[in-house]
């Protein structure tokens, strides 16, 4: 479980930066270089990315079980799902309704996943890697929010062309990660 933590922290530590310290963060892009910096970010970001899916995959083969859910709600976290992989999208293609009006649909979605999977999970190590998620990605949406009205922040309009992106691209991930990925990636079938 401490490598798991150890990888949590990395992962969501680099990546709260804009949180928790966003004027230091800035004085380093400028004093490191955005190039640099990006760099140095993503040696961190990855190594705990790296060491989250370790330290899960250790946690995993000592599972501490804290709730039994029941099975609708396995069910029910594969539409939590689905709406994560078209919000995920929608942070990506351009000019579509979501992104006009959620602002921040990348954070939202790991909001999603990370609640559906919190339902749908009941071992200590779900808990405590969908647990952190979640928290951080309540945090970060509100920051980014807040962010986004001190600043004035102006989303482009949305279009039915990129809602319908949205849609078909991010219903075709999810299905091919409900048929074949997840099991591949993660060892578990979503459906089983």
């Amino acid at each position: 479980m401490l490598v798991l933590i150890l990888g949590l922290v990395l992962f969501l530590g680099i990546h709260s930066l804009r949180i928790v310290a966003d004027d230091w963060r800035s004085r380093q892009v400028v004093r490191l270089g955005l190039k640099r910096w990006k760099a140095l970010y993503a040696v961190v970001a990855i190594a705990g990315f790296v060491l989250l899916c370790w330290g899960f995959g250790l946690a995993r083969q000592q599972p501490v079980l804290l709730y039994v859910p029941p099975l609708w709600l396995r069910h029910l976290n594969a539409l939590f799902t689905l709406v994560a992989f078209m919000l995920f999208i929608a942070a990506r293609v351009p000019r579509n309704h979501f992104k006009a009006k959620l602002h921040h649909p990348q954070v939202l979605a790991v909001k999603v996943w990370a609640f559906g999977h919190l339902l749908a999970t009941g071992m200590l190590h779900d808990v405590v890697l969908f647990g952190a998620f979640l928290l951080w990605a309540v945090v970060l949406f509100a920051a980014s929010r807040r962010r986004d009205r001190r600043e004035g922040t102006v989303y482009a309009a949305g279009t039915v062309q990129g809602d319908v992106l949205v849609v078909v691209i991010g219903g075709a991930l999810w299905l091919a990660f409900v048929l074949w990925l997840h099991l591949w990636l993660i060892g578990v079938s979503p459906m089983a």
